[in-house]
């Protein structure tokens, strides 16, 4: 369904984040034990491990891109978002449970199990992700939308990370011990199950694309054309860097804390693992409200810049702590951290996205948005990469639980702060040349309102 006109209610706000609700709880579930899983607990080799997530980042360089062009010349009565997004939800429960199922008669089978598993939830991943994200920037309509948005969608987003973080440890007692197998699948029925509640009622009640966007699939530029256009954009080459940083560090954190709590806090219970994740998002909700206040005050630009500062200096700790009571007590400062990275993306690629469309004429959130998806799931190649080499480095290549040394330990705490660090340096420099300000963003959001009724008007008239 279509509809002419709608603006921001606090309604609309809580059943859009029905989507990303359930699109967190997928992506850090994956991202929270899938390494631990098939290093720790099937025991595949970290090299391997790296060459499967190489081989997947180069299925992503064309399965984003190409789906988000597909999605942007798509037409339909209901939508150029809504059937893939349906098409996409339901494998996707079905290949989560499949995660954790992988055949072990051989290393090879292993592997092969591995990266044919990964790429297939990826797809339906992907096909899920990126249209119901794509609809953000369509839905709400300018900074302050957005602002007011984004914080109802991260309010349920934290939930879910908590769901994410804590519900696994409810099935599986220990992470890294291989014992616990059949467990894994177990927490993927349980995920898929939740999902499939918040998903059915995000797709029933929690959108409707606006008709002014229906006819945007006629000057939608091809495949090619539009990666041209996506790279050519000043404004989205600065943002994909700083985003690629931060979502670095977002995907570092809860990929190493079950081994960095194992091996450096000394923590054994799974529970109080899970803890320390949900705790750091617990304190996010609370942080969310000031990050909004500074973002409608300050604009994209500035406030993502002071994101990625306070985000790299509530990493600093994990290089010092090692006790229970310090990790709280840390994981609730990055809190702060975490909130702000929670809020900052969409808002900001949302501005690019109306300033292309005042330059092409056409909107085309698919393209920017399956660029995005790319980039950030490339972070997860890089940081397996870092991984391995610590590991590699350290005598880890095969995980050796007996064989931990002060060089483990020291390669963990690297991995928590010091390769974060790095690329949130890089994240600053190119945010500080990032050419949209508060000021331009508030032009670009008023002049995008007046082509939308110009295009609405042209609708109309074809109609009639």
């Amino acid at each position: 369904m279509i509809e002419s006109e709608q603006e921001y209610t606090t309604k609309k706000g809580i059943l859009y984040s029905l989507a990303g609700f359930t699109d967190v709880i997928f992506i850090q579930f994956f991202s929270f034990l899938i390494f631990t899983f098939y290093y720790a607990v099937v025991g595949l080799n970290v090299n391997l491990i790296t060459i499967g997530f190489i081989i997947w980042s180069f299925w992503n360089a064309i399965n984003d891109p190409m789906l988000g062009a597909i999605s942007d010349k798509t037409s339909t009565k209901w939508g150029r978002r809504k059937p893939y997004i349906i098409a996409g939800i339901f494998p996707l429960m079905i290949v989560n449970v499949l995660l954790w199922t992988p055949v072990m008669t051989s290393e090879l089978f292993t592997f092969l199990y591995f990266v044919i598993i990964i790429i297939v939830w990826e797809f339906f991943y992907t096909m899920w992700n990126l249209n119901q994200t794509a609809l953000f920037p369509e839905l709400f309509r300018d900074l302050n939308q957005r602002a007011r948005a984004n914080t109802i969608i991260q309010f349920f987003q934290i939930i879910s990370l908590m769901i994410a973080f804590i519900l696994p440890s409810f099935f599986i007692p220990k992470y890294d011990d291989p014992q616990y197998y059949t467990n894994y699948m177990l927490a993927g029925i349980a995920i898929s199950a939740i999902c499939a509640v918040s998903a059915i009622l995000f797709v029933k009640f929690g959108f409707t694309e606006r008709i002014e966007f229906s006819r945007e699939y006629e000057q939608a530029p091809s495949f090619f054309q539009s990666l041209q256009y996506t790279f050519k954009n000043k404004a989205f080459r600065k943002y994909i860097v700083a985003t690629f940083a931060l979502w670095y560090a977002f995907s570092m954190i809860p990929t190493i804390t079950p081994l960095y709590g194992s091996f450096v806090l000394g923590i054994d219970d799974s529970l109080i693992l899970s803890l320390l994740l949900a705790i750091g998002f617990v304190s996010a909700a609370f942080f969310v409200f000031i990050w909004r206040s500074i973002l409608k005050k300050y604009g994209a630009k500035k406030t993502y810049i002071w994101v990625l500062i306070v985000f790299m200096i509530t990493l600093a700790p994990f290089m010092f702590i090692s006790d229970i009571i310090s990790a709280f007590l840390t994981f609730f400062i990055l809190g702060i951290g975490l909130s702000g990275a929670l809020i900052i993306r969409d808002v900001t690629l949302s501005a690019i996205i109306d300033e292309d469309e005042l330059s092409t004429g056409t909107r085309r959130e698919g393209g920017f948005y399956g660029i995005h998806g790319f980039m950030i799931k490339l972070t997860n190649v890089f940081v397996f990469i870092s991984i391995a080499l610590v590991f590699n480095s350290v005598g880890w290549a095969v995980f050796d639980p007996v064989g931990t040394s002060q060089e483990t330990i020291l390669g963990l705490r690297s991995l928590m702060f010091l390769f974060p660090a790095f690329f949130l340096v890089l994240g600053i420099i190119a945010m500080l040349r990032f050419p949209i300000d508060k000021e331009k963003y508030d032009q670009l959001s008023d002049q995008a309102r007046e082509l939308h009724e110009i295009k609405k008007k042209k609708v109309f008239e074809q109609e009639t």
